[in-house]
């Protein structure tokens, strides 16, 4: 747990007078001597005054779960939907996409580690009323919630989804998908389509790793296909740590047991953040998918390098 306020505290949202303010949670139980314990996802955070969660964006404040990165959003752009990425929904359309602060999980391979792991990039202050207004004025048909983990921010994507849904536009979710039932059941309500990271296949490298819970995300998934979710999942294969082809077969056969309609994205690694790992060559990545092909129909390499 950390304290609310390490790092600039001059940059916190709250502290703003143009903040769209604190929220309260809705996922967190309060128990005794002050603290809270967050419902969210599977860590379930117990939080004494003043201590936010893993996600560092959660955070009690006088006993009760807070959010004071409500309505913080660390970017706002308009992305090709094949980049979330969607290759069978709305295929050929762009997407208002927005991101925001912090994680539940600590990859070391992140490519957004800048806004994960740090509160201290720029944000812009929107409600959920004034996103989906954005989103409208973009001519884009969906808006996706993406580049963090917009499930730490699950009451603002809730509601912001809830009124784009009236407003006509399609819902997005790029997510780790490492949610608990209550929370998830409540974002898939109002989501069209999604693309879950499904990490690795491997229960304790998701744990020891990555700081995940591999049942809770195979829930997620679960879940997001008895809702009628549009699903795509999205595997980044990295050698020696997700390039097993016995892991890439269980996964792909669990998926194709779940439907056969759902898509998997096996994207090339490249060093990143905190992992030197040499890149996954393209022979390696192309092998993996004819893997997966003998499982699923729709099974497409991302990332992929120019030679091995």
């Amino acid at each position: 747990m950390t304290q609310l306020g390490q790092g600039d505290p001059s940059r916190r949202p709250s502290d703003k007078p143009d903040a769209a303010g604190l929220s309260q949670a809705r996922f967190f139980e309060q128990l005794s001597d002050g603290r809270v314990r967050c419902r969210l996802c599977p860590h379930y955070c117990i939080l004494s005054e003043g201590q936010s969660g893993r996600c560092r964006v959660r955070v009690n404040l006088k006993g009760k779960l807070e959010l004071p990165y409500y309505g913080a959003l660390s970017a706002l752009a308009v992305d090709p939907i094949e980049k979330k990425p969607l290759y069978h929904f709305l295929p050929g359309s762009r997407t208002f996409s927005v991101g925001y602060l912090g994680c539940n999980l600590h990859c070391p391979f992140c490519q957004n580690y800048h806004i994960s792991s740090s509160l201290d990039a720029p944000v812009q202050l929107l409600s959920p009323a004034q996103l989906v207004e954005a989103a409208l004025h973009s001519g884009c048909p969906s808006l996706a919630h993406t580049y963090s983990e917009p499930l730490v921010h699950a009451e603002y994507v809730i509601e912001t989804m809830r009124l784009a849904r009236q407003a006509e536009l399609k819902n997005v979710l790029v997510s780790n998908g490492c949610a608990n039932d209550e929370a998830a059941s409540a974002v898939l309500e109002y989501c069209d389509a999604a693309n879950i990271d499904l990490k690795s296949w491997q229960e304790q490298w998701y744990t020891d790793e990555l700081g995940g819970d591999l049942p809770a995300v195979r829930h997620f998934i679960e879940l997001a296909v008895q809702l009628g979710v549009h699903l795509e999942l999205t595997t980044l294969v990295i050698p020696g740590k997700t390039d097993n082809p016995a892991d890439i077969a269980a996964a792909a056969a669990w998926l194709s047991g779940l439907s056969k309609k759902l898509v998997l994205h096996l994207s090339a690694y490249r060093p990143m953040y905190k992992y030197r790992i040499p890149a996954t060559g393209r022979s390696v990545l192309l092998e993996l998918v004819q893997v997966a092909q003998q499982y699923l129909p729709a099974v497409y390499p991302g990332n992929l390098p120019l030679g091995d």
